[in-house]
């Protein structure tokens, strides 16, 4: 099990930076489509896809939502930390087998332990897949947590 430390609100400085990198999978898209309920089948159906602007199928959009508030939950500022707003745009499609990186940075510090950060996401080749920015309520206190092991789930893809 890994240990993590939060970053709590007085601890952080403008500027500050973290990222977190994911690798899309055929496996992410299914549970975020179980999950979410979106099956849509530009994201589930090669067949439709292929005749869209993509030509492949593409992963949510809302996953890289996901992925951002895995990086603010675990790296910046960290367990504790409370999502109060997101904005997204995304600037590109993510494709399955795409590496995502997550880059955070901290834009400014607001009363009430109330923080603004950047949140963009890039592919492998570097280029901006989601432009965004987060308002989080930051932890007010140090902590260090032990973080559980990820869920496992079994993923059966049907015909």
């Amino acid at each position: 099990m890994t240990q993590v430390t939060n970053i709590p609100y007085e601890a952080l400085e403008i500027g500050q930076q973290a990222s977190f990198e994911k690798q899309v999978e055929e496996r992410d898209v299914q549970l975020f489509a179980a999950v979410s309920g979106d099956n849509n089948p530009v994201h589930l159906d090669a067949a439709f896809a292929a005749e869209t602007m993509f030509k492949e199928r593409i992963a949510h959009g809302m996953f890289t939502g996901a992925l951002i508030s895995a990086a603010i939950a675990c790296n910046l500022p960290g367990p504790g930390t409370i999502y109060l707003g997101q904005q997204l745009k995304f600037t590109r499609p993510v494709k399955l087998g795409d590496t995502l990186t997550v880059k955070l940075e901290v834009l400014e510090k607001l009363p009430k332990n109330r923080v603004r950060i950047a949140t963009r996401v890039f592919n492998q080749d570097g280029k901006q897949v989601v432009d965004g920015e987060a308002e989080v309520l930051a932890p007010s206190a140090e902590q260090t947590v032990t973080m559980p092991p990820m869920p496992q789930v079994d993923v059966v893809v049907s015909a």
